[in-house]
């Protein structure tokens, strides 16, 4: 077989060589073996009860910190400014706020599909990596949620957009693509919370059971909702936790494809077209995926996780993009098509000036980092599970998915239906200000998480141990 795929007869020659093969199948072991009950509790909750905070924690966290009060003074010089300060123009009047918050909505899909679609279609390999995909998607919703209340240019009236009592009888106007996309994504954002939050119950017991100090285990036993592991307990999370994956797996298809809407809705070159709503959502489900690989990739190797986070699920997060990759070239073809096709003289300029006009350099940036590298490398095995090119990729992929939104919203407006309005856009420090602050936000309460929640579910991670099929009892005998 080509591209580094193992043959049948190989595997066992090689698993002697790498103990993370399985000798049977020739896969990559979804937990490395020699993990027991005891070592993966006291291997994940250490990170959490530890008295000593490493180094590097605080070092990132500093950076992050700074970025945040980086977007802190961006955001007060918005409020006394206006969305003057921003580059935005005629006929570009969408700029970067619209832009990261197309964005960071996408880079949360991957959360939700780790965790609701793959635990009903029982993936043992999302249990690794489902709970900071959880965390990452929550931070990703704070920061995307960010930008529709200060692109209105009235911040303070925010909470006009919500059914709120109103004496006045002035309620929200349904018909607006800002109402669209407030209703989706508080939807999104609160089943994400309380599907994150359930999942880490049993884990709250344990940790309250192993913590010395007398703060941290009245907080963790508060936060645990009084879990004692019981039969009863057990069934009533595992039933609470399948719902939840019901309403959330709609989400998934759903939040991106009002996004969509967004554009789609309107009568523009460049945005007037159906192939955007299962588009936009694979291109969602491609930049999560990165950013999990971007995220889970420092941690094993920070935290010495590479027996829990193994190649194996590298390897799957790999196919996933590769097929979601696919996808995505398929949009990107009929995008050119439908221009040809319609035989519509405007649409056929959008796409030659998309292309070749003065910006064109960013469609070639999004096809170089979405298209050619990954489409092209992502079909290796050897390559897919080499740790080092996977965050390469993940980082490639995140740069061509945020210059993707960047070609569909500035260059299907800075050159319009009639030249004597054509204008151009150019982003101030206010623009990048606010964008790096919300990377510096995400990232600082990521680091919060990691520090105080455990980061990989213990409870289901003791599930798939060998020893969970023989004496179940072990878990609750060891896990507290």
């Amino acid at each position: 077989m080509a591209n580094g795929d193992l043959k049948p007869k190989d595997a066992k020659l090689d698993s002697s060589r790498d103990p993370g093969l399985d000798p049977a199948t020739g896969e990559y072991r979804v937990i490395a073996p020699g993990q027991t009950f005891r070592s993966v509790t006291e291997k994940i909750s250490r990170i959490v009860l530890t008295p000593d905070t490493p180094l590097g924690w605080f070092a990132l966290f500093g950076v992050g910190g700074a970025l945040a009060t980086v977007l802190m003074v961006a955001l007060t010089w918005l409020f006394l400014q206006g969305v003057g300060i921003w580059g935005i123009t005629q006929p570009v009047a969408w700029g970067f706020a619209i832009i990261n918050f197309v964005w960071w909505i996408g880079i949360g899909h991957a959360g939700t599909l780790i965790s609701a679609i793959l635990l009903l279609f029982k993936q043992g390999w999302r249990n690794s990596i489902n709970r900071f995909a959880e965390a990452m998607t929550i931070f990703a919703v704070v920061c995307a949620g960010t930008f529709p209340l200060i692109h209105v240019g009235r911040p303070w009236l925010a909470y006009w957009m919500l059914p709120y009592p109103s004496t006045m009888d002035v309620w929200p106007q349904f018909r607006s693509p800002l109402m669209w996309d407030v209703f989706a994504v508080s939807t999104y954002a609160t089943i994400s919370v309380v599907f994150w939050y359930i999942g880490m119950v049993p884990d709250f017991g344990t940790m309250r059971d192993r913590s010395q100090n007398k703060v941290a285990q009245y907080l963790y036993g508060l936060a645990s909702l009084g879990w004692h592991g019981s039969v009863r307990h057990w069934a009533r999370y595992e039933t609470a936790s399948l719902l939840l994956a019901g309403l959330a797996t709609p989400l998934v298809l759903s939040v991106h494809t009002v996004i969509s809407f967004d554009f789609a809705v309107a009568v523009l070159p460049g945005w007037h077209t159906t192939i955007f709503p299962p588009y936009f959502v694979a291109g969602a489900i491609y930049s999560g995926f990165a950013m999990v690989l971007t995220l889970a990739i420092p941690l094993r190797k920070f935290y010495h996780l590479e027996g829990l986070v193994t190649e194996r699920h590298i390897d799957n997060m790999g196919k996933v993009m590769l097929a979601t990759g696919f996808i995505v070239a398929y949009g990107y073809g009929m995008e050119v098509f439908m221009a040809w096709y319609s035989a519509s003289h405007w649409e056929a300029f959008m796409m030659w000036n998309r292309i070749f006009g003065p910006m064109g350099w960013s469609y070639w940036v999004l096809i170089t980092c979405n298209l050619a590298i990954p489409l092209t490398t992502l079909w290796s095995r050897k390559l897919r599970t080499s740790i080092p090119f996977m965050f390469f990729i993940s980082i490639v992929v995140n740069t061509g998915m945020w210059f993707e939104r960047f070609v569909i919203v500035v260059t299907s407006l800075y050159r319009d239906f009639l030249p004597s309005s054509w204008g151009t856009y150019r982003a101030t420090k206010w623009d990048y200000m606010i964008y790096v602050g919300t990377l510096g936000l995400f990232t600082a309460l990521f680091l919060l998480f990691v520090r105080f929640l455990p980061m990989i579910p213990m409870s289901e991670i003791r599930m798939m141990l060998p020893g969970a099929k023989i004496t179940p009892k072990t878990e609750a005998e060891v896990g507290d």
